[in-house]
């Protein structure tokens, strides 16, 4: 508001403002929406999209942060994913390299055209191809990143499979990217389909939507996909505006950008709130994605989603705790059955051993510059989330759980079953009952 008063508290905010690609905890909000009510949103692609759009600064093109009523430094903001809906009939991927000249340090960042020496220069959209994009101000083609082997990939009407395509029909689809694509009013850049990349065709692929990119503002502006440790060590001492040092980065991080794929509909996550009101935003959705994203890129898509927030007082660590769909977690990880636990009762009376202490799936994110270290980030915060040693968690990890990767460079999952007794001691553990109905 005008005055810097705060609006009253809405059970429902609907987004379709989007950021420039940086989130800045200086900038005005959305909202509030009240402590537990409803985000809606329609979010635009991410990756590719505004990778090939200089003017956007942060690689990816996510929603503006919504307050959320209530949410003070130091709390975490438990999100229930109630929906994600692929509305892109398209799109088009790949694996991709970085033309020298074309960056001033990071082509995510900052790119830059190197004929009139423009950083986020304008540009504009003219034919297709890799090299449609254009400058405004000298009709130099921009090419921060160019895309090594790719595909352009259809949807069916009930958004179950895909099919790569062509080059014939991929061109097409190219000649009206925006239209298949699906881009939201708000977006500002350049659909990805433009390039009509096709390099292999016929290859049928199964849909399993989630967001790349969801959780709470950051403390300090940031591009949008460098935050979390892999992405943002690049910001560490770079040479345009978002440069940060290493300390800072750790502190004001929030790790939003993860690509796990078991952020999707029918999730929880447990997201840390480190500027007032949390500004919980969200975009990068992808229509499927193995585990680590090793191309560097998938299907990002545009879609809409349905979020519900609840404030959780007093959150212990600085990173994201999820609480996966039943069937997303390791085998070892999954709640026990009543004939296993059974099992263990008649194992416990022979070898008197007293009650078996109820356990619940649980999964720490973690991150740094490389998987090994961003292993001992996720172990750290579980350690300190559940009041325990590092070599407990890692023993819980290996009889009882799993390391997964959500990304490489360095995003991962510490999840294994621990002690509800714990949860509850920190506030979780009524989320683990909702979700595994124990």
């Amino acid at each position: 508001m005008p005055d810097g008063s705060i609006a009253p508290s809405r059970r429902s905010v609907v987004v379709t403002e989007f950021t420039n690609s940086v989130l800045d905890p200086a900038a005005a909000m959305l909202g509030p929406v009240e402590n537990g009510g409803t985000i809606i949103a329609n979010t635009a692609p991410g990756c590719w999209g505004p990778m090939i759009t200089p003017r956007l600064r942060g690689g990816h093109e996510v929603t503006t942060p919504v307050h959320v009523n209530g949410a003070q430094v130091g709390d975490g903001v438990a999100i229930r994913i109630r929906d994600i809906t692929v509305t892109s009939t398209a799109t088009a991927s790949g694996h991709d390299t970085s033309p020298e000249g074309f960056c001033l340090g990071d082509p995510y960042v900052a790119a830059r055209c190197p004929v009139c020496d423009t950083v986020w220069p304008e540009t504009h959209v003219e034919g297709i191809g890799p090299d449609a994009v254009k400058c405004d101000r000298c009709g130099n083609p921009v090419t921060p990143f160019r895309i090594v082997h790719g595909y352009t990939v259809t949807f069916d009407d009930t958004r179950s499979v895909g099919l790569t395509l062509p080059a014939g029909a991929a061109e097409t689809i190219a000649r009206n990217a925006d239209h298949y694509a699906a881009l939201p009013d708000g977006s500002r850049q350049h659909s990805i389909l433009t390039y009509a990349p096709s390099d292999m065709p016929g290859t049928l692929v199964r849909m399993r939507p989630f967001l790349g990119q969801l959780g709470t503002c950051p403390s300090v502006a940031m591009p949008d996909s460098h935050n979390a440790g892999d992405f943002g060590a690049f910001l560490v001492g770079a040479p345009h505006d978002y440069a940060i040092s290493a300390e800072d980065l750790a502190r004001h991080k929030t790790d939003g950008h993860m690509d796990i794929d078991a952020v999707r509909a029918g999730a929880i996550i447990v997201c840390p709130v480190k500027v007032p009101g949390a500004g919980v935003y969200m975009g990068d959705m992808h229509a499927g994605q193995g585990d680590g994203e090793i191309a560097g890129h998938t299907m990002d898509v545009a879609g809409s989603v349905t979020l519900q927030v609840e404030v959780v007082k007093d959150y212990p660590i600085d990173g994201p705790v999820l609480f996966p769909l039943a069937e997303d977690l390791p085998p070892l990880a999954r709640p026990f059955t009543a004939a296993e636990v059974a099992k263990g009762q008649r194992l416990a009376a022979k070898w008197g051993v007293g009650d078996i202490e109820p356990l619940a799936p649980i999964s720490v994110i973690g991150t740094a510059p490389n998987l090994n270290a961003a292993i001992e980030n996720g172990l750290e915060r579980a350690a300190t989330l559940l009041g325990m040693s590092v070599p407990e968690v890692r023993n819980r990890a290996t009889i009882n759980g799993a390391i997964e990767i959500g990304r490489a460079p360095g995003v991962i999952q510490v999840t294994f079953l621990a002690p509800l007794a714990r949860l509850d001691a920190v506030g979780l553990g009524d989320y683990a009952r909702e979700q595994y109905g124990l």
